[in-house]
């Protein structure tokens, strides 16, 4: 999503670092071209203003002029200025006596019923007992599409139908949780095509049945500054605690993202990253903010690292690399932990520097490459796997043929896994799958 504008500030920033004194007409050369990157990646121009403001202030000041190495100072402003723009991360305040009502609110086609159930399985991790409710009557597969959702996140629904009265459902849902011991409540309301006085009086009854603790709006960052806008609209009417945003893994350029705290003042309290039901990340400014400067977003890739990897086996592995006895099938194991991770490009893409090989890679290709390396390791026998150097030619056309694959794939394949046994042996655990991946896919 933020690809233009993180290759944009990459290069200006490169430029900057080629010069060991900043004059103030630097400085002021700077201040433009990164206005003009912000006001392209559709940044809000009066968030553009200020930020700006505040960014050239600093940095003519002795701050920088003092500075061992003024570029890196420079650099150093623009980020701690865009998580301040970003604002303070907001949380969840689940408050006061059960059950605490989690109210969803957005415009059709935001994705706001596939985050009801993400952010259920996000709650139910985390030790609470959540209570989805169908209120959105107006759209039958909404009721549907949520009760489908439940069965196979193993969540439970509470839905009436497509009954005409959405603020008595939620109400009667808010008792059912009472009853049955559900400690939170997520009402999946009715939304729109664009905001009218209708769907407003609906959602203003049911805050007023349910006193939800949370009224959180899913909007679609695709819709660039129009998400902005829609958020000002919701926010007068409901008073907003919190905002998800959704399709950040499109290719929308980032600005909504980036204004939507400051324009609104209310905080970004989730992000919605992929279709998959865990693809829902709590928003942290600073490692957006990282992200988008190119620097990678470390703490974010150790988190779903630790989710996707089994202690115990990571433990085994580790003792595996350090014996020198990693083999075919340590490594189809490995690939398969990294695949639940997410996307190549999404895991790239956190990695410190590789943000422009992230952009060269095409995803659908690259998960037909893993694909492609998980069929030739299945088309081998388990000797084949466990020693890999008994693989002769007719081995190999043997191996091809069973995996659709041909003889050149099955030695690039080869190649590329003694290459990560000798990268892992001289890194820690995890690092050298990473950077092996990066080599696959990267160049």
């Amino acid at each position: 999503m933020f690809e233009n504008l993180s290759d944009r500030l990459q290069a200006i920033f490169g430029r900057l670092r080629k010069r060991g004194v900043l004059r103030e007409a630097d400085v002021d050369e700077v201040m433009r071209e990164i206005r003009l990157a912000l006001l392209e990646a559709d940044v809000h121009y009066k968030v553009v203003r200020d930020f700006i403001a505040r960014v050239r202030e600093r940095a003519i000041g002795a701050e920088v002029s003092q500075a061992l190495s003024p570029a890196q100072q420079v650099i150093k402003i623009v980020y701690e200025e865009l998580v301040a723009t970003l604002g303070e991360p907001g949380r969840l305040e689940l408050k006061g006596p059960a059950p605490y009502v989690i109210m969803a609110v957005g415009l059709q086609g935001s994705g706001k019923t596939t985050t009801v159930a993400k952010l259920a399985r996000y709650l139910k991790e985390r030790g609470h007992l959540p209570l989805m409710v169908a209120a959105d009557t107006y759209r039958p597969a909404a009721v549907t599409q949520l009760e489908v959702l439940g069965r196979q996140l193993g969540l439970p629904v509470y839905s009436e139908g497509v009954e005409p009265d959405p603020p008595s459902i939620c109400a009667r849902g808010v008792q059912e949780a009472r009853r049955r011991g559900y400690d939170v409540v997520i009402l999946d309301t009715a939304g729109r095509l664009q905001i009218d006085e209708e769907m407003m009086r609906e959602l203003e009854a049911i805050a007023r049945q349910v006193r939800p603790v949370e009224i959180l709006l899913v909007a679609d960052a695709m819709t660039g500054q129009e998400a902005v806008n829609i958020a000002g609209g919701f926010h007068q009417r409901l008073g907003l605690t919190g905002l998800i945003l959704t399709k950040i893994d499109g290719d929308a350029r980032g600005g909504a993202a980036i204004s939507m705290r400051a324009v609104t003042g209310v905080p970004i309290k989730f992000l919605g990253t992929g279709e998959k039901a865990d693809a829902l990340e709590v928003f942290h400014p600073e490692r957006l903010a990282s992200r988008i400067l190119g620097m990678g977003d470390v703490l974010t890739l150790i988190e779903r690292a630790e989710a996707a990897f089994d202690a115990e086996q990571a433990r085994r592995m580790a003792e595996k690399i350090q014996e020198a006895e990693f083999d075919l099938e340590d490594f189809l194991e490995q690939l398969r932990q990294v695949r639940k991770m997410g996307p190549v490009t999404q895991i790239l893409e956190m990695m410190p520097g590789m943000g422009k090989i992230a952009g060269t890679v095409d995803p659908k290709e690259a998960e037909r490459q893993l694909k492609r390396v998980e069929a030739i390791i299945l088309s081998m026998t388990p000797e084949e796997r466990r020693n890999p150097r008994i693989l002769n030619a007719s081995r190999k056309r043997r191996i091809a043929r069973g995996s659709g694959t041909t003889v050149q794939e099955v030695n690039a394949l080869i190649g590329q896994y003694r290459q990560m046994q000798r990268m892992l042996k001289q890194m820690s655990r995890g690092r050298g799958l990473l950077s092996g991946l990066t080599r696959m896919f990267g160049g």
